[in-house]
């Protein structure tokens, strides 16, 4: 060690290690404890060494503010507290302040209509994840919600489109409807189905009337590979 670190060491330990006298009667070690780890102790006992806020601006300013001195908009100091004590402090606070949205939201919410998509094996493996892609949309002019998604299960070809009027109570025409991209961009008849068939890698509204998709060509080809299309939503 060199004399430089020798005199970094006393220093230190004069300056925490110093014996107090007025902590004599406290539980513990007769010490001025390093001054960092006083405030991460998980401790609910007062601070052996608490801050000296003498001087500091912000409390000098609101013990001279009558309006913000007892406001309940500030959340209140602990001088003499670990940072584990301020915590747990302020997450009972946020707690009682989300409990009374949560049980307003949560009554608030209720089942509108019920669909059976899919259904899957009842074995013991794991299910495989057959709902992709879900995608949400709100048209505001027709006040109508729009869910695009893709079920993985011999429809890969088909992208389905859920709509549902924002008033629970009225309805709309084809609620849900399914897009068959198989074949659709064949140039004639006589082309044979399994040549250039297609499936939806992603979909999503470009705006309220059209529906962007990116299609993967089954047969991979050089060059024509990926479709990018918008398809009008009527």
């Amino acid at each position: 060690m060199t004399q430089k670190d020798i005199t970094f060491v006393a220093d230190f330990l004069t300056e925490h290690f110093n014996e107090a006298p007025e902590l004599y009667n406290r539980k513990g070690k007769y010490f001025n404890v390093e001054r960092v780890g006083q405030y991460l102790k998980d401790e609910d006992d007062d601070l052996v060494s608490p801050p000296n806020t003498e001087g500091n601006q912000w409390f000098n300013f609101l013990k001279n503010s009558t309006h913000l001195k007892e406001s309940p908009l500030l959340f209140p100091y602990y001088p003499e507290k670990s940072l584990h004590f301020v915590k747990r402090q302020m997450e009972g606070v946020i707690d009682q302040c989300l409990q009374k949205p949560a049980d307003v939201i949560g009554k608030s919410v209720h089942q509108a209509v019920c669909m059976t998509l899919y259904k899957t094996s009842q074995s013991d493996d794991s299910t495989p994840q057959l709902f992709k892609l879900p995608f949400l949309w709100n048209d505001k002019t027709s006040n109508v919600h729009y869910v695009l998604f893709t079920i993985l299960e011999n429809s890969i070809s088909k992208i389905y489109i859920l709509r549902r009027h924002t008033d629970t109570s009225r309805s709309v025409s084809n609620g849900i409807l399914a897009v068959d991209f198989g074949n659709f961009l064949n140039n004639s008849i006589n082309e044979s189905s399994g040549s250039r068939c297609y499936s939806c890698l992603d979909a999503h509204f470009y705006d309220d009337e059209t529906v962007t998709v990116i299609l993967k060509e089954s047969v991979e080809q050089e060059g024509k590979e990926r479709i990018l299309a918008q398809l009008p939503l009527s």
